[in-house]
């Protein structure tokens, strides 16, 4: 089984929780990828596929993708655009257009618009998760109740975590892990 982990805005795959989960999920026979996207310079929707081609036979019915932050608004413009489903998705303070969004004409950039092809994301994974916070200082905790509607499942709310980063507190991600393992 092969895992993406996909960073946000201004971050890269050795930070916050990213190591952690990489080392749990090696640990359980997983192939784990963490790609390094151009950020905050040379970010685009553009830059981040072209990096991400060079992985793009490694993805899969078997795969499981994870995103933090603007790397969940990247996996759900990746499903968009997937001629197949994959194993699972979890976003982590994702960012879908519902303000406050402290990089929002950065991330409305990033995206094209916030405008998603819901229909057609729901149909690319047999399960998704929401994490989000009630005190993320990024991404409004709307984002996450908005997007969990979306897939139709709920949200799975987590207060006090702030943005699911390092400043936060969070080097380790112990329920997202938890979710994790039930599919591995």
């Amino acid at each position: 089984m092969v895992a993406f982990i996909f960073h946000g805005t201004g971050g890269h795959p050795d930070e916050n929780w990213f190591p952690w989960l990489r080392e749990k999920l090696e640990k359980s026979s997983c192939t784990v990828i963490t790609p390094r996207f151009p950020t905050p310079e040379g970010q685009s929707l553009e830059t981040w596929l072209k990096v991400l081609e060079e992985y793009r036979g490694r993805i899969d019915e078997n795969t499981i993708l994870i995103g933090h932050s603007l790397g969940g608004l990247f996996l759900l413009r990746l499903l968009e655009q997937l001629p197949h489903k994959v194993k699972a998705v979890f976003f982590t303070a994702t960012p879908i257009g519902i303000q406050p969004i402290k990089n929002y004409e950065a991330d409305k950039a990033f995206s094209g618009s916030f405008d998603l092809n819901w229909d057609e994301i729901r149909k690319k994974a047999d399960a998704f998760s929401v994490f989000h916070s009630d005190n993320d200082p990024y991404v409004g905790l709307e984002n996450g109740k908005e997007l969990a509607s979306n897939l139709g499942i709920e949200l799975s709310f987590i207060p006090n975590a702030g943005h699911f980063n390092a400043k936060a507190g969070y080097v380790k991600f112990e329920k997202l892990w938890g979710k994790l393992q039930t599919l591995i």
